[in-house]
């Protein structure tokens, strides 16, 4: 299965590894962060990418681009989702919006909804 591969491919001894996901999704560190809601030292200093706050973060990026590949059909195109798809249960925000404020968790149960057949 595609996505299963992709959260092996991001993921490291460590965590998430923020080369091997900023690597995958063909942006830069800095786009990276941004799209976490980190700071640019999070995902570039060895002691911070290992932090709890910024592996939290990049997990559940990670883990919801992971569940839309199916849909989307590729890791791009569910990044693309990630980055610009209002979801109408959050007043139109995206994914990354909310990951961004602290609500990956709920994205990644929104997703798990409409997974089962429910409704968004």
């Amino acid at each position: 299965m595609a996505s299963a591969a992709f959260l092996s491919e991001v993921s490291g001894e460590k965590g998430v590894s923020a080369d091997r996901l900023s690597a995958a999704l063909h942006i830069t560190k800095s786009e990276l962060a941004l799209a976490a809601g980190l700071s640019r030292d999070a995902v570039s200093k060895a002691a911070r990418s290992n932090s709890v706050t910024t592996q939290a973060r990049l997990r559940e990026m990670s883990e919801i681009i992971n569940r839309v590949i199916p849909w989307a059909g590729s890791e791009l195109a569910a990044y693309a989702w990630y980055r610009s798809q209002p979801l109408p249960s959050f007043g139109d925000a995206t994914a990354e919006e909310l990951v961004r404020q602290g609500h990956g968790e709920k994205v990644r149960a929104y997703l798990g909804r409409i997974a089962a057949g429910g409704f968004a």
